[in-house]
């Protein structure tokens, strides 16, 4: 016979959750962060990044897995199906919450199949217009564009991307109707903006800095709400003349829905912290980005946010996927 403290406290054992215990194991194999877009890209090298944050931190291996295709869809799925245990991991980008807007039938649900870790990365891009085109401010090139509507071109990375949706936003805020010229990439958008085959784009600040300052580039508005660092001289869209514009592209991290909290928070606090070091600062910085400091639910809040917000401009614009 067992006293009633010792039998209540032997029934808890056998029937409290395992998490906690997972949690202070984790991790205790090898831990996946799988990459919608292919090997080499932007989204790719955020990855490898926080890979090697984790491993530095944890000593266990940290794989980078491409899984290319329908627009990080073919990545998400994989992850919403897989184990909720914290070693498969999913690195969205900005597609990730565009993507239920423009397709019919996902196979996941955005909003109840993952669990925010945290946001990683931002970075703005910046208008910029073609010196030819005969506008040096944000005003005169709306001006221009009301005088001219469907006249002005806007080359992007392609349909529903960050530069694309950039361009509709700015359409939608200033009544104006600049025509989208899609591009497989922002290289080759930015080689006919050099070239004045299209009017405008929105490249990244670290690609169309040297062009600026060479002269074959003209920005005229960063698309944050606060200037950047490498262009202090240079209005932000919202404060010259588009009061609120702003468009960021941001990498993340996600887990499964039903992925222990404690997993989640160990996580949270581990890249965070790594992210925000001196030497990943130096290279985010290099790409044109900023780490970000978030939780789980700012990261939560931040997606239900850009969801919402590009669902209206995505609805403006008529897109819908190839």
């Amino acid at each position: 016979m067992c006293s009633v403290f010792r039998c209540v406290m032997h029934g808890l054992l056998l029937t409290a959750p395992s998490s906690a215990l997972h949690a202070q194991q984790y991790p205790a194999k090898p831990i996946r962060i799988v990459v919608g877009f292919a090997a080499g890209g932007p989204t790719d090298v955020a990855g490898r990044l926080v890979s090697q944050k984790f491993t530095e931190k944890w000593g266990q291996p940290v794989i980078v897995e491409s899984r290319p295709g329908a627009g990080g869809n073919i990545a998400a799925e994989f992850v919403a199906k897989s184990p909720p245990d914290g070693y498969t991991l999913l690195l969205p980008a900005f597609a990730h919450a565009v993507n239920p807007s423009i397709y019919a039938n996902l196979p996941f649900d955005t909003a109840k199949d993952f669990a925010p870790v945290a946001l990683l990365i931002t970075s703005a891009n910046v208008l910029a217009i073609h010196p030819s085109v005969p506008a040096r401010t944000l005003r005169e090139l709306i001006a221009l564009a009301k005088s001219n509507p469907g006249q002005l071109t806007y080359g992007s990375a392609g349909t529903a991307s960050a530069s694309h949706l950039a361009g509709e936003l700015l359409n939608s805020m200033a009544g104006i109707k600049l025509t989208h010229v899609p591009y497989k990439g922002a290289a080759p958008a930015s080689v006919d903006l050099i070239g004045g085959h299209i009017s405008a784009a929105f490249p990244s600040i670290s690609l169309a800095l040297p062009h600026a300052k060479s002269g074959r580039l003209r920005l005229i508005g960063v698309a944050s709400l606060k200037r950047a660092e490498s262009l202090p001289d240079v209005p932000t869209i919202s404060e010259a003349g588009v009061a609120g514009f702003e468009v960021l592209s941001w990498y993340g991290l996600l887990a499964p829905a039903g992925t222990p909290a404690d997993i989640l928070q160990r996580l949270n606090h581990e890249i965070t912290r790594g992210l925000n070091e001196a030497d990943s600062v130096d290279r985010i910085k290099a790409i044109g980005g900023e780490p970000a400091r978030s939780t789980p639910e700012d990261f939560n809040t931040f997606l239900k946010n850009e969801t919402a917000k590009w669902s209206k401009v995505v609805r403006f614009a008529g897109i819908r996927a190839n």
